[in-house]
């Protein structure tokens, strides 16, 4: 398995899997998504492969603290292709991303993940991650 940033010759694969996690109907934008994440240097889109077939993506963000010397590290998405779940690929994809954002300055990562995704929980308390209560949103336009 190599672990790599992502390319515009991804978007159908990661379309695919962001409709895995319920977000279908990304086709019409993902490409120009891509391309403003690809292109920030405060961001990271990292796409596990094995062989042509990408196996998993993570997206990862680096934040600035105004109050602490070191960065943070955000974690918005983050999917394992189903029939590759349990192999180890999301454990060396989230090892990777850590080594990144240390490599980065970055004191700490952080991810959002909704309790209803009771699995991918599981697995952020295996890897050391532990919950942080408080996590207010406010919809800023009308769908």
């Amino acid at each position: 398995m190599k672990i790599r940033q992502a390319e515009l010759k991804d978007s159908f694969a990661l379309s695919a899997l962001l409709s895995e996690l319920g977000y279908g109907g990304t086709e019409s934008f993902i490409e120009q998504r891509l391309a403003q994440l690809c292109s920030d240097p405060t961001e990271a889109l990292l796409v596990a492969e094995h062989g042509s077939q990408v196996l998993g993506f993570l997206s990862l963000h680096f934040i600035p603290q105004l109050a602490l010397a070191g960065d943070f590290a955000r974690i918005s998405y983050f999917c394992i292709a189903e029939g590759e779940r349990s192999k180890g690929v999301g454990q060396q994809l989230l090892q990777h991303a850590e080594t990144l954002a240390a490599r980065r300055g970055c004191d700490r990562m952080e991810v959002h993940c909704h309790q209803s995704r009771l699995k991918a929980n599981q697995f952020y308390a295996r890897e050391g991650y532990a919950e942080s209560p408080c996590y207010l949103i406010k919809a800023l336009r009308a769908d």
